[in-house]
C-alpha cells in the first residue's frame, strides 16, 4: 500500500498539467460550493464588517462564481457607507483578487500550456504576438473585459499573455474594477 502511494506521488510530480487540472477542479468545486446557502450566508456576513468587509467583498467581486453575491453585499453596504469609499476599498480588494488569479495563471497554468500553444501556433499568430500593436492592445482589451460584466478571469488571462509589469497590472485592474463597483453602489442611491 505504501509503495503504491509513493508511485502515485511520483506520477503526480511528473505530470505536466497538474496545475491546469487543479485550476479546473477548483473552479468546478468552487462553482458547486458557491451555490450553497452556507457560502452565500458567509459572503453576506462579510458585509457586516464595514469598510474592511468592502475590501474582502471586492476580492470576491472578481470571480465568475461569487460576483453576484458580492455585488449584493456591496449594494447593501452602500446604504450605510459612502459609495466612493466602498468603491475604492472594494476596488483594491478586486485588484488583489485579480492579482492572485494572474500570478497563478501566468506562473503555473500558462507555463504548462505553453508547449501545447506552441504546437497550435502558426507563423501568422507568432507575428501577431510579436507585433507592437499586441503589446498595447491586449492590456486595453483585458481592462475592458475586467470593467465589463464578463468574468475577470478572461481579462486577467489576456493580461497574462502580455509582458505587463506588476504596477501596470495593478493600475489596469484597479481602475476598471473600482469604476464597476462604483456603478453598483451608486445604484443603491437611486
Amino acid at each position: 500500500m505504501a509503495m503504491q502511494q509513493v508511485d502515485i506521488q511520483k506520477s503526480w510530480r511528473r505530470w505536466r498539467y497538474k496545475n491546469t487540472f487543479l485550476l479546473v477542479l477548483s473552479l468546478i468545486l468552487f462553482f458547486y460550493l458557491a451555490r450553497t446557502p452556507q457560502v452565500d450566508h458567509i459572503i453576506k456576513q462579510i458585509g457586516y464588517l464595514g469598510y474592511f468587509g468592502a475590501f474582502i467583498t471586492g476580492i470576491f467581486f472578481v470571480s465568475t462564481f461569487t460576483v453576484a453575491p458580492a455585488a449584493i453585499v456591496l449594494y447593501h453596504l452602500a446604504h450605510t457607507l459612502q459609495p466612493i469609499e466602498i468603491a475604492v476599498l472594494a476596488g483594491l480588494g478586486a485588484m488583489v483578487g485579480d492579482y492572485v488569479v494572474f500570478r497563478f495563471v501566468k506562473d503555473r497554468v500558462f507555463e504548462e500550456m505553453m508547449p501545447l500553444l506552441r504546437r497550435l501556433q502558426s507563423a501568422r499568430t507568432r507575428a501577431l504576438l510579436r507585433s507592437p500593436y499586441f503589446a498595447w492592445f491586449m492590456p486595453v482589451l483585458g481592462a475592458l473585459v475586467i470593467a465589463s460584466p464578463f468574468p475577470d478571469e478572461i481579462g486577467v488571462s489576456m493580461l497574462g499573455l502580455t509582458k505587463i509589469r506588476a504596477w501596470q497590472f495593478f493600475l489596469v485592474t484597479f481602475v476598471p474594477n473600482t469604476a464597476g463597483i462604483f456603478i453598483v453602489v451608486s445604484l443603491a442611491h437611486l
